[in-house]
């Protein structure tokens, strides 16, 4: 009986491979498992019911074994190669005049495959940098596009809470978010309210999204008419969080409320009072719901190439 892991490497790159039950391997651990042509090693990330990327299991990465420390002192060894071979790879950039920035290399446990991951604005024609790199380093190489959101949580940074970045610190993939769980968080929609450093949507929308649902089940929308200790208002604005709302009357004076000191006027649809609290989950229907998903399988083509670099590009 075999399992189905969702693995991370050293670079950031994920990929999903299968594993006897016996080896008993859990989050956390560091599993070697053989690809095509070679043999690396990754973290365990989650187990899945199914595989995602195939239909057939049996095409999955197959791990051999839990990584030893031999293979982990490997693995830091080729970190260190790695590194070293950046100055190469910057070089025959600017040498074809490429426009694209290399964000970091990775060796295959045993050496037989260098990974390059690169941004770039759109497709490259990187076939002649592949063979130029062939040559200097005699491997084989592959060159892999990522995203904006992947190259920010491998080089990682400060978010504008004061703590380091989600997807630098604790997160091992990326979730879909979109603009509406801004709206239903009552959000400013303004780039600089709810975007992150690498220019994307915030993480922190997807994880705090339920609560402020939960929040909102309680709160009259903007909008609303209501009966306040002051007089008849509009509610112009709420806070989820302390339960307040600013109630602007038709003298054009706002006045901050409890939520236990007003009373609606209009009443929902089906005849239950607004106030009762549950969410009209049909009143943002038609708003922007694009997704910003730069997970790890995202933006990326790639290519292979033996010593010699033939091979096109897909």
């Amino acid at each position: 009986m075999e399992k189905i892991l969702f693995v991370k490497l050293e670079n950031g790159a994920t990929l999903e491979v299968r594993a006897a039950e016996e080896l008993a391997l859990k989050v956390g651990d560091i599993c070697v498992f053989n690809r095509d042509f070679y043999e690396d090693l990754g973290e365990v990330v989650r187990e899945l019911d199914a595989p995602s990327m195939t239909s057939r299991v049996e095409e999955l990465p197959q791990v051999t074994r839990k990584a030893g420390n031999s293979e982990l002192a490997a693995a830091n060894e080729n970190y260190r190669k790695a590194r070293n071979a950046m100055p190469t790879v910057q070089h025959w950039i600017d040498q074809l005049d490429l426009k694209m920035n290399p964000v970091n290399a990775h060796y295959s446990l045993d050496c037989k495959l260098l990974t390059v991951q690169f941004c770039a604005d759109g497709r490259v024609d990187f076939r002649e940098l592949v063979k130029e790199l062939s040559r200097a380093l005699s491997t084989r190489i592959e060159l892999r596009q990522i995203g904006v959101r992947d190259e920010t949580g491998i080089f990682g940074g400060i978010a504008v809470c004061g703590r380091p970045l989600c997807c630098s610190s604790f997160m091992k993939e990326f979730n879909s978010i979109n603009v509406r769980m801004a709206k239903e968080q009552d959000l400013a929609l303004t780039p600089s309210s709810i975007s992150g450093v690498c220019g994307r949507l915030k993480c922190c929308l997807k994880f705090e999204h339920e609560g402020y649902l939960e929040l909102a089940k309680e709160m009259p929308r903007k909008g609303e008419m209501c009966d306040t200790p002051a007089g008849k208002g509009k509610i112009t604005d709420r806070n989820l969080l302390t339960r307040k709302v600013v109630v602007t009357f038709e003298t054009g004076v706002s006045k901050s409320f409890a939520l236990d000191e007003i009373s609606l006027l209009n009443e929902r649809r089906g005849g239950e009072n607004r106030r009762s609290g549950h969410n009209d989950k049909g009143n943002d229907k038609g708003n922007g719901n694009e997704n910003h998903s730069g997970g790890k399988g995202g933006d990326h083509h790639k290519k292979h190439s033996g010593k010699n670099g033939n091979g096109t590009q897909k």
